[in-house]
């Protein structure tokens, strides 16, 4: 017997389920892509930006949680093997080869503004269909619009002070 939960849903529940895996997708290999660019940050202000991208580092686990559930309560499987995280990602993952802090905040940038579109294109596929994920959706994508806001300054910060320097 299908749940009451599923009942609701006004829309393919699989291709639904594919939206949401896809995401799960993006927010693990960003979580990861802020956790590592933390660890090698290099230059000024670095030490300000290791701390910034370690926070976004554990909101993207909580997208990952948020996601997962949801995948469970559609019946669905999140995401069993990492190596299928490439295949389905919306948003791929930039690596931080150059350390340099400007360069990792403009990889994380353009991280979020992906999230943001990705974001979007689920409010929009669930609007007036899924409740719960449009709600859901929502929030992530007001935390994914406040760390590129949170980014920015950092990057305007180190400009100012580059500026300030002379380089």
């Amino acid at each position: 017997m299908e749940n009451r939960g599923i009942q609701m849903v006004k829309m393919d529940v699989d291709e639904l389920l594919t939206l949401l895996n896809k995401a799960l997708a993006d927010e693990w290999l960003a979580h990861y892509q802020y956790w590592v660019g933390a660890k090698v940050v290099a230059g000024p202000m670095s030490d300000a930006a290791a701390t910034e991208l370690l926070e976004h580092a554990t909101e993207e686990m909580t997208h990952a949680e948020l996601l997962a559930t949801r995948i469970d309560q559609l019946g669905g499987t999140p995401i069993l093997e990492p190596k299928e995280w490439y295949t389905l990602t919306n948003c791929g993952y930039d690596a931080p080869t150059d350390p340099y802090v400007k360069a990792v905040l403009e990889q994380n940038i353009k991280g979020e503004q992906c999230a943001i579109m990705t974001y979007k294109a689920m409010l929009n596929a669930t609007k007036d269909k899924d409740p719960v994920t449009y709600n859901m959706a929502l929030q992530i994508l007001q935390d994914e619009v406040e760390h590129e806001e949170d980014l920015q300054g950092e990057m305007e910060d180190l400009e100012d002070l580059l500026k300030r320097h002379g380089a």
